[in-house]
This record gives C-alpha cells, sequence and structure tokens, in this order.
C-alpha cells in the first residue's frame, strides 16, 4: 500500500473508531508497519489539517475528532448490502483493502434507518471466501502495477518450484475464482500469469517498465472486461 493511500486508510480507521481511538501498536499491526511509520503517519495527518488526537497513557491511543465526515449519501439497503457482498466475497481482488475502507466510509454516513435496515439485511447474506493473500504481497503488487515500476516476487509454481523473478505488471485478471498477476517475465522472456497465492514475497524495485501493453496478454475471453464497463 502507498503512503497516500495507507494515510487516507488510516484516517478512515481512526474515525470509524470513534471516542474509542486506536493504539500506535494495534495501527501499526493493521497496517504492517511499525510503529515509528504509524506515528510518522500521524503527524503528516495532522500537519495536513486532519483533526487528530491523541490520549496519553494506559488505555490511551489515537483519534479523529467527531465531524470528519461524508456528506449524506443516499442509497438502498439493497444496495448498501450489495456494496458489502461484493467486497467481502472477493478480499483477494486488487485494492480490495480500498474498497472496503469506501464501503465502510459510506455505510457508516447513511441515514440510521436505511442502515439499520442494511445491516438486518447484511445478516441473510453468508460469504465464505477463500483466505486472501497476505496484506504486504497484494499492497507490493498493486502498488507495481499502478506506478509500471518491475517487481521482483519469490514464486511457486504448481509444480512445487520455487523461483525468483522480475516482472514488469500489465494487468490483473480473475478467473475460476483464482486472481492473476500477468505481466512479461524478465527470467523467461515472455508474458506469464502468476497465481496471486503463490506469491510468496514482492518488493517493487525502482526499475519503470519498458511498455509491455495489455495488447500483448492476448485476447480475453468472451465473458471477461474491464471492471469499468457496465452491462447493458
Amino acid at each position: 500500500m502507498k503512503r497516500t493511500e495507507r494515510l487516507h486508510a488510516l484516517s478512515e480507521m481512526l474515525r470509524r473508531n470513534g471516542s474509542r481511538g486506536c493504539s500506535a501498536e494495534r495501527l501499526a499491526r493493521e497496517f504492517g508497519v511499525s510503529v515509528r511509520t504509524v506515528k510518522r503517519d500521524l503527524a503528516a495527518l495532522e500537519n495536513s489539517g486532519a483533526p487528530v488526537w491523541s490520549r496519553p497513557g494506559p488505555g490511551g491511543g489515537y483519534g479523529l475528532a467527531a465531524g470528519a465526515s461524508l456528506p449524506p449519501v443516499s442509497l438502498s439497503p439493497a444496495q448498501a448490502v450489495a456494496l458489502m457482498a461484493a467486497v467481502s466475497a472477493a478480499p483477494d481482488a486488487p485494492y480490495a483493502d480500498l474498497a472496503a475502507a469506501g464501503v465502510q466510509k459510506i455505510l457508516d454516513v447513511l441515514d440510521p434507518r436505511t442502515r439499520a435496515k442494511a445491516n438486518e439485511l447484511a445478516g441473510r447474506v453468508w460469504v465464505n471466501a477463500a483466505p486472501s493473500s497476505p496484506r504486504i504481497i497484494r499492497s507490493a503488487l498493486e502498488e507495481a502495477l499502478a506506478e509500471q515500476r518491475v517487481i521482483r516476487l519469490r514464486y511457486t509454481a504448481k509444480d512445487g518450484r520455487t523461483t525468483t523473478r522480475d516482472v514488469e505488471p500489465v494487468l490483473f485478471a480473475s478467473t475460476n475464482g483464482q486472481w492473476y498477476l500477468v505481466g512479461w517475465c524478465r527470467l523467461r522472456n515472455a508474458m506469464r500469469w502468476f497465481t496471486v497465492s503463490r506469491i510468496e514475497q514482492a518488493s517493487v524495485t525502482k526499475t519503470a517498465c519498458t511498455g509491455h501493453t495489455v495488447d500483448e496478454v492476448g485476447e480475453p475471453p468472451a465473458n471477461a472486461r474491464p471492471v469499468h464497463a457496465r452491462g447493458e
């Protein structure tokens, strides 16, 4: 997760916890960073004008003052549950953490009657999603694709062989319940599909990608489409 995204997610987590606040240790665990990094992020939020408060001593922590919220949002209970279900069913999807934070932000500012109906309806929708990949790996993949930087992967193939490869990310793809990173593998000098759940380590390098395009991946299946496409 890039720092700007982490700062946004951090402010949302503080806002949701309200007057209870969160300890720096809990925030560090949540975002997979050190306590020192969290405290630097909190200072950056405060310097940017966010109403961050701190409470010292045992049981203390950090929070966001009341009033930092979205304007009212108009959604039906069914629409709200549709958002919750979509995010819950795809924990391994790219940018799923940001999607979950966005959905929660929307739910928090619904009018109380709609929110109560949405919560009741949500209890009637069950999801048995597969465990997601570690956040630190997904965040690295997301950053590499967004910034078009080469990513170094430690990857275990289906046959059990483990290799370390430098990959130029081209796109994310989902098929048969699996998420893949599709990219130009510099080890094989060819386009390859990497199952996200088989990636054991991932680190973004400073090397820029050389410009491989989606067209090089080949023709997508007839029923595949970019996520921004709208149904007729």
